[in-house]
């Protein structure tokens, strides 16, 4: 059966099945349809996927949105509080890889709307959850983990099959703009319903509804099998410059493989192992930054005697408010530059895109470490650095994929971004909110507690991040000497 696309569908070359497009192998008739149609079924297409990543990335972050209500509510140390985004994060990057599999070999719309209802009904579930059952509540992100993993590997694959030329990289930037955006979103989401209601619970309620939606546009707008665009899509490259004949792949790259010899050609390429380390690097901070960052701006102003300390059932929402507000304008704002200087630097220096990402981590690392060093004294300073820190931050994501796609033949990337997820978060964000509140809790425990040891124990431990960030500069660096040599191995 055609699908409802649009599209000029032509023979599938070499008989290829990408995310079952078609199972059997079989060949479709050329069909001439409007050149309108295509391009407006694509554009909803990708409409409803971003929608579908803004709801992913609201869920990652309610937790910290409301995180001092939610440590006081289940009497939480630092160290078993940052437990609840590891938890979530760690199903998440374990789920990845599992999820990469069944996109490369069966119907992806179907898998995406699973994940979707899957999310949607473990996060109204956890709203319901007491003060007496933490380890369900711990439990239930976990799950909401495995829920989002579907998503954010599948996803980047369906629009890689859907753009060419240097179209994919500004849509892949839309796309991962919605990272910021939701992440944002989701502190201001919690914060604001935790404010309306007087009670936090109501902040778990809200993204099932906008689930329910995404899962209905879901079934009504993405066709049932998305046909990579053949001849012309493997004649160019991600950054839009053409092959030579002699680099367009032949039959053999297409031909069926196992999951253990596409893993065991990953690690071979050297592009996508320093450039998955480097992405680690960046998910580290950012999983630290997500999780701690609104309690650490409280305790700064606590100890400079701005906020009283929170005695209250309901503590003050200000902070999230405006670490969401930043989140979301430094991530536009960065992804955009990013996008941007990508398209503008590739005209003249081939290996221009992990340069971008190493130049930008140094000097996010920089500025991060500023911003925790002045906080005691100036948290307008503070808050400057850490809208500059992740401004930096953000000009890599979008980069960074289209590192990957750059890198990788097309019937391994739906692998590739799922082993590229299990191991930044694995060794990224999965583990270092916990880190980072083991370390804060160890801090605390050697010294008298008082609110001045709160604050410089969460200090000290964000240092780390600042440290961890040159680290993966040095990965994006590494990654500029093989780029090339790895691009033309991915076009055969």
């Amino acid at each position: 059966e055609q699908e409802d696309s649009g599209l000029l569908l032509q023979p599938l070359l070499e008989g290829q099945n990408y995310g079952a497009a078609a199972a059997d192998g079989t060949q479709c008739p050329s069909v001439s349809v409007s050149r309108n149609s295509p391009a407006k079924r694509d554009c909803l297409v990708v409409a409803v996927l971003c929608f579908g990543n803004l709801i992913n990335f609201i869920d990652w972050f309610i937790v910290p949105g409301i995180l001092l209500d939610i440590q006081k509510y289940f009497r939480l140390s630092d160290g078993k509080t940052g437990l609840l985004q590891t938890v979530f994060t760690l199903c998440y990057t374990l789920a990845a890889p599992i999820f990469g599999y069944l996109g490369d070999r069966y119907n992806r719309k179907i898998i995406l709307g699973a994940g979707i209802f899957f999310c949607s009904a473990v996060t109204i579930g956890s709203s319901f959850i007491t003060e007496s059952h933490y380890r369900i509540f711990v439990l239930t992100r976990g799950l909401v983990g495995i829920g989002s993993a579907s998503y954010s590997t599948i996803a980047p694959t369906i629009i890689a099959d859907l753009f060419e030329e240097g179209k994919r990289t500004i849509v892949l930037s839309i796309f991962y703009i919605f990272i910021p955006v939701g992440s944002g979103c989701g502190y201001m989401l919690a914060a604001g319903m935790a404010k309306i209601t007087g009670d936090w619970h109501w902040a778990f309620r809200v993204t099932p509804c906008m689930g329910g939606l995404a899962l209905f546009l879901l079934m009504l707008l993405v066709p049932h099998s998305i046909q990579r665009k053949t001849a012309a899509h493997r004649a160019l490259s991600i950054s839009g410059m053409k092959w030579r004949a002699d680099e367009k792949p032949d039959v053999h790259r297409t031909a069926k493989t196992t999951w253990c010899q596409d893993v065991g050609s990953l690690i071979k390429n050297c592009s996508f192992v320093c450039s998955s380390l480097g992405l680690t690097a960046m998910a580290f901070v950012t999983g630290a930054l997500g999780m701690w960052m609104p309690l650490f701006l409280y305790r700064a102003q606590v100890v400079q005697g701005i906020v009283p300390p929170c005695l209250q059932e309901l503590c003050s929402s200000s902070d999230s408010l405006i670490f969401g507000g930043i989140t979301i304008g430094a991530g536009i704002l960065g992804i955009i530059a990013g996008a941007e200087a990508a398209r503008r630097l590739r005209k003249i220096i081939n290996t221009a895109d992990p340069l971008i990402c190493a130049t930008s981590m140094f000097i996010s690392a920089l500025c991060l470490y500023i911003a925790v060093m002045v906080a005691q004294t100036n948290i307008l300073c503070t808050f400057i650095f850490i809208a500059f820190g992740e401004l930096f931050l953000s000009v890599n994501w979008a980069i960074v994929t289209d590192i990957l796609l750059c890198v990788v033949t097309p019937r391994q990337q739906a692998t590739a971004i799922a082993l590229q997820i299990l191991l930044s978060h694995l060794l990224g964000d999965a583990g270092s909110p916990y880190f980072i509140g083991v370390v804060s809790n160890a801090i605390q425990a050697k010294n008298i507690p008082s609110l001045q040891w709160s604050f410089r124990s969460m200090q000290y431990s964000f240092v780390l991040c600042a440290f961890v960030g040159v680290f993966g500069g040095g990965f994006f660096l590494l990654t500029s000497f093989y780029i090339e040599e790895d691009r033309k191995e991915a076009r055969g």
